[in-house]
């Protein structure tokens, strides 16, 4: 399973972004589509996450600035960022839980917030 991901650049405070994160190769189901990010000098944190069935969840710090979104028959996730802020850089990481359980994670899209 190969995950791709893209859409980071730089952005202005109080810019959006969207970020995809496409799934390919032996994909028997997926369980689980998310989000994560690392900044510099700390450790790699849960941004956002859907469930195959719709259900998704946001870290607190981007409750009501970040949507995630799904399209099952792209395998493809999504990441609307909003009113992002300087403490929203970092590079994200798109991550898939198989409903075999086994995860993978993709190569990282660089996300910088700066005037």
């Amino acid at each position: 399973v190969q995950l791709q991901a893209s859409g980071g650049g730089l952005v202005q405070p109080g810019g959006s972004l969207r970020l995809s994160c496409a799934a390919s190769g032996s994909i028997s189901g997926i369980n689980v589509m998310g989000w994560y990010r690392q900044a510099p000098g700390k450790q790699r944190e849960l941004v956002a996450g859907i469930t195959s069935g719709g259900n998704t969840y946001y870290a607190d710090s981007v409750k009501g600035r970040f949507t995630i979104s799904s399209d099952n028959a792209k395998n493809t996730v999504y990441l609307q960022m909003n009113s992002l802020k300087p403490e929203d850089t970092a590079v994200y990481y798109c991550r898939v839980v198989l409903r075999t359980d086994h995860n993978y994670w993709g190569q990282g899209t660089l996300v910088t917030v700066s005037s």
